[in-house]
């Protein structure tokens, strides 16, 4: 099994067995503490029209993401983990739209399959990807607009490690997601759209022991927990 890492929107048509779409700060966290709470799946769709088009097929759908960060006007929910994890979801089908981690699943038409990653999934999704046994690509996505993030190069670095049989110093994989230019603008007060909150939810390098695979059904993308 080959595991190469690549960064950024523009890697992801060219990745073929495996890909693994890196966003830890913040969509592929919080999808992650939405199925804690007991969603039953999560749509990714790229723009707010497929969004809202979903949801006039199905009113029962919850709308998830952002613009630019900020919360899309007309959604249920911004692109915030606490705020998912403090949510009524046990049976819920949610829609997740995000500037950069559901780009990236949408871009990656040429994977066998896809997985959605974050530190507080890392040891999950690991030993899928070892199941899985096919060659990977490991996406950092970074910001549309700022480029590379270290918060999703170090998580991409942390999988590599573990895939081949090493590991990193998570006070290390902490630091650099503290550090990053997501990490400080969580810490900045005057940053409306992320907080410091955001931030303590995502470095909790596996807290949950699902992955989340996506399934292509229809046309759609359509994450769950593995073995659901």
């Amino acid at each position: 099994m080959k595991v190469e890492r690549r960064t950024g929107l523009d890697a992801a048509p060219s990745a073929r067995g495996t890909l693994v779409v890196i966003d830890v700060l913040r969509a592929f966290t919080t999808a992650a503490y939405a199925f804690a709470r007991g969603a039953r799946e999560i749509e990714l769709v790229a723009t707010l029209e497929q969004a809202f088009a979903r949801r006039a097929e199905d009113p029962s759908v919850l709308l998830i993401g952002e613009v630019d960060g900020r919360k899309a006007e007309g959604f249920d929910f911004g692109n915030s983990p606490p705020a998912l994890f403090s949510a009524e979801l046990a049976g819920r089908k949610l829609l997740l739209r995000s500037s950069a981690g559901t780009q990236g699943v949408v871009g990656g038409v040429n994977a066998q399959t896809i997985l959605l990653g974050s530190l507080v999934v890392a040891r999950a999704t690991e030993k899928l990807v070892r199941e899985l046994g096919a060659d990977t690509t490991l996406l950092a996505m970074g910001s549309p607009k700022g480029g590379p993030g270290d918060e999703d190069e170090v998580c991409a670095e942390l999988l590599e490690a573990r895939l081949s049989g090493r590991e990193l110093d998570p006070d290390e994989v902490r630091r650099r997601v503290r550090e990053s230019r997501a990490g400080q603008k969580a810490l900045d007060p005057a940053v409306e759209w992320i907080s410091a909150e955001d931030l303590a939810f995502a470095q909790q390098i596996d807290r949950f022991d699902f992955a989340m695979r996506v399934a292509r059904e229809g046309g759609r993308l359509v994450a769950r927990t593995s073995g659901t």
